[in-house]
C-alpha cells in the first residue's frame, strides 16, 4: 500500500468499482523470464502461465482489500499498480490511527480468507492432476505471502501495522521513524539470510528495494526534523 499518487511506464488493464488497475511494462519481461525458468513442473507451460497469473490475481485480491478498507474509512482509492515485485494500491487513509490500521490489515486478511478456500478445493481435487498441483501451488504461494508480508519491517504490511500501533501512542511521525528504522536493520539481516542461507538473489533484490525505501523514508523524517527544530 501506498500514498504515492503518481507513476509512469503503465498500461491501464480495467477498472473495477472505479479502482483502475494498471501494470508496468517490466512485468511482462519478468513473467516471461519466470515463467520459462520454472516451466516443467506441469506437462504443458500453459500450466505454468496460469499459475503465474494465478500468483498476481491473489496480489491484486490484497491490494484490493486495501484500497476497498481505505474507502470504508472515508479514505481516497482509486488505483492499484501490478508489477514484478507485487503490487501497490494508491490510497490516501484520513490521519487516524485506527483508520490507518484497518486499511493496512484488510490486505493479509484477505489472505487469510483466501487460505480455507483454496485448501478445501485442493482437499477436493487432489494432487494427481495439473488441476490439483496448480491448486497447490496457489495455496502455497497464498501462504508464503502472508507470512512475508507480516513480516515487522517497513514498508511490508507488518512493519506498517506496527506504525498503525505504535500510532496510537505516539502519533503518525514519530511512529514511522521507529517502524523505518526496524525495517532498515530488519531488511538487512533479511537480504544476508537470502544471500548466505536461502542462496537467492531474486529475494534479496526483492528484500533490498524494501529495504531502500525505509532508507529513503528515515532520511525524509531526518529533513523534516531538522526543519522543525529537532522535534518530530
Amino acid at each position: 500500500m501506498s500514498s504515492v499518487q503518481s507513476f509512469s511506464g503503465t498500461w491501464p488493464l480495467f477498472s473495477i468499482a472505479g479502482i483502475r488497475v494498471y501494470i508496468h511494462w517490466s512485468w511482462v519481461l519478468v513473467a516471461i523470464f519466470q515463467i520459462n525458468r520454472r516451466s516443467g513442473n506441469y506437462p504443458n507451460i500453459a500450466w505454468d502461465i496460469a499459475e503465474y497469473l494465478g500468483l498476481f490475481v491473489i496480489v491484486l485480491m490484497h491490494e484490493f482489500g486495501h484500497a476497498l478498507a481505505t474507502r470504508q474509512t472515508g479514505g481516497t482509492a482509486d488505483r492499484i499498480l501490478l508489477w514484478p515485485f507485487g503490487g501497490i494500491a494508491f490510497v490516501q487513509t484520513p490521519q487516524r490511527a485506527s483508520a490507518y490500521l484497518w486499511a493496512i490489515a484488510a490486505g493479509p486478511l484477505v489472505n487469510v480468507v483466501l487460505w480455507p478456500v483454496l485448501f478445501a478445493l485442493h482437499t477436493v481435487v487432489g494432487i494427481t492432476s495439473p488441476l490439483g498441483v496448480f491448486i497447490q501451488h496457489l495455496l502455497w504461494l497464498n501462504g508464503i505471502l502472508l507470512i512475508f508480508n507480516l513480516i515487522p519491517a517497513y514498508p511490508l504490511d507488518g512493519g506498517q501495522l506496527l506504525r498503525g500501533l505504535l500510532w496510537i501512542k505516539l502519533g503518525p511521525t514519530k511512529s514511522l521513524w521507529i517502524a523505518a528504522w526496524v525495517g532498515l536493520v530488519l531488511g538487512v539481516a533479511l537480504i544476508a539470510l537470502a544471500l548466505i542461507w536461502l542462496q537467492s538473489v531474486w529475494i534479496a533484490l526483492i528484500v533490498g528495494l524494501m529495504t531502500l525505501q525505509s532508507w529513503s523514508t528515515i532520511q525524509q523524517l531526518r529533513a523534516f526534523r531538522r526543519e522543525n527544530g529537532g522535534r518530530f
